[in-house]
Formats: structure tokens, sequence, C-alpha cells
């Protein structure tokens, strides 16, 4: 059965997500209300502005509803702003995110738009071919908790993407590439959505 991912569509590039999706034949849909994340096998949270998606996320009701999915087994992804949301602690967010995963995140850790850039990710999760990352405004992880394991980093060893179970956290945006390994990746998260609820990946965390 294929899977079906929604994407909040709340604020920032959502459109450029569900496209990948589609590409790959996953049934896509954009999320604003909590009763679209009914039936959901997972949900991407995109890259945008964190506060204003914290917000929005807020005024619409979807904080708690999207916590309680994702406890009970819904596979959720964050990208760039989307995985300071996700983060148990978030510096620089001036309201409370969704406080899933054990990571700590710093906002636009690498500067503003201006100091944007790309680089090349050894992601072994994805297979030996190195990943092309697109940083924008991008975040950093500062943290990897126990529950936790580290999935990229850059060449000075900054964390750049996690995983907790069925929770996966991007600093950078593969939405805008042509590389959907990373897309890939996640529908394998979600398609194991009846696992038991909460679990943990057995990897340990690098040490």
């Amino acid at each position: 059965m294929t899977a079906r991912i929604g994407v909040l569509a709340l604020q920032g590039d959502f459109a450029e997500h569900v496209a990948v999706l589609r590409r790959l034949g996953v049934d896509a849909v954009e999320v604003r209300l909590p009763e679209q994340l009914d039936a959901l096998d997972g949900l991407i949270i995109p890259g945008g502005e964190s506060t204003t998606i914290a917000r929005l996320m807020e005024r619409w009701a979807l904080l708690d509803p999207v916590r309680e999915r994702a406890q009970t087994g819904m596979a959720v992804w964050g990208t760039c702003a989307g995985a300071i949301l996700l983060a148990e602690r978030a510096g620089g967010l001036d309201r409370e995110g969704l406080r899933l995963m054990d990571i700590d995140v710093c906002r636009n850790a690498f500067g503003r738009q201006v100091d944007s850039f790309e680089a090349d990710l050894q992601v072994p999760a994805l297979g030996p071919q190195p990943y092309h990352a697109v940083f924008i405004r991008a975040p950093l992880i500062e943290r990897v908790g126990p529950r936790a394991e580290t999935l990229a980093t850059l060449s000075d060893g900054t964390v750049v993407a996690a995983r907790e179970g069925r929770l996966l956290a991007t600093a950078f945006h593969p939405e805008l590439t042509d590389d959907t390994r990373f897309h890939e990746y996640f529908l394998t998260l979600a398609a194991n959505r009846r696992a038991p609820a909460r679990e943990r990946s057995e990897q340990p965390a690098p040490s």
C-alpha cells in the first residue's frame, strides 16, 4: 500500500515537498487543520520561518494533535525550520514547539540568507554516494541525546541530520535538490508506523 504523507502547509516551502512526494508516486496531502492528520503515515514539517510556523500551529490547534499522532506511531520529518520545531530544546524560538525529539537545535546558527551554502555529506543510511545538501539560514543540531542518533555531519563534525525512531530532522533542504534519497528514507520510516508506539532506534548513538 502506498504511504499517505502529509506536508504541513501553513508557511514555508511545503509545495516543493509535495512535488517530490508526488514524483515518487506518494499520496501527498497538504495539512492545515487537525482533522487532516487522520490516516496519515507520516508528516513533513517544511523549512520556512520557525516562529511563524509555531505561531500558526498554535493558532490552528495543531501542536497537540501532531504530538499525539507522533507518540502513537506517525513518522515526522522536520527540515530546517521543521527540525527546530521537532527539537526538545530550540535556542532562539520564542514559543514552545513540538518538543518530540531528543536533540537541541540552535536557530540561524550559520547566519543570514546571504550565508547560505551547499555541501556534500556522507550519509551512511543513504548509501555510499555523497548527498549534496542545500543550507539556507540553517540551524545546527547542538546536541544529540541518547534516544537519538546522528545521520550526517559537516566535515568539521557539526551535526546536520539526526533520527530518533520514526522522527527525522535535517538542517538542510532535501526538497530543493533532484536527489530524492532522503524522501525515500523517510518513506521507509513512515511504512513502519504500525510498529509499537514510541519505538526507538536500536542503533546506538555515535560516541
